[in-house]
């Protein structure tokens, strides 16, 4: 009676610590983003920056919120990796638990056209890390702050929207752009 019970308890647990770990890996490697990028928009900020700069600094900040961090990370992103992450939950292969932050992400086991652009995304932004390099401070830490500012609420989304999950246990209503598309809860078992 008491195994059956602690199967049970087994069971119930794997999907939450399988999605955390999704969940927690992407926010880990926005975090690692930051990181990088953060140091170089202190750099910046601790210049004499004039007048204009600051300004800059400023809006390009608001400005990479909104268009980044809300309309793509919030809106956009943020769900999908909480929809696959819960969807992994349910539905755990070895392979993918491994690289469950690269499969939240979509990177892997997606549908074609949701591959297509997270692959697109991550080479995009690679070539724009590599043009950036040769731009001189402050620009090149002013760039960076408004990135960071993004990363950072996308991360924030990421993990308010698990959490809701796992306290209410109900999962975004977004599309995991899976290449066998569920129909119904993305979390059921198939």
């Amino acid at each position: 009676m008491l195994t059956t019970a602690t199967n049970r308890s087994e069971r119930a647990l794997a999907p939450l610590l399988i999605s955390t770990w999704g969940v927690v890996g992407v926010v880990l490697l926005f975090c690692q983003a930051m990181y990088r990028l953060g140091t170089r928009a202190v750099e910046a900020i601790q210049m004499p920056l004039t007048s204009s700069q600051l300004w800059l600094l400023v809006g390009w900040s608001a400005f990479n919120w909104y268009a980044e961090g809300y309309r793509a990370f919030q809106k956009r992103f943020s769900p999908r990796v909480v929809v696959r992450a819960h969807y992994l939950g349910h539905n755990p292969t070895l392979l993918r638990i491994l690289l469950a932050p690269f499969f939240c992400m979509a990177l892997i086991h997606s549908a074609r056209r949701e591959k297509v652009i997270a692959w697109a995304t991550t080479v995009m932004i690679l070539c724009f890390i590599l043009l950036l390099r040769h731009v001189p401070q402050p620009w090149r830490g002013i760039v960076d702050a408004g990135v960071v500012v993004a990363l950072a609420w996308g991360a924030l989304m990421m993990l308010v929207l698990h959490a809701r999950a796992l306290v209410t246990g109900n999962v975004p209503d977004f599309p995991p752009g899976l290449p066998e598309q569920p129909r119904g809860n993305p979390t059921e078992r198939q």
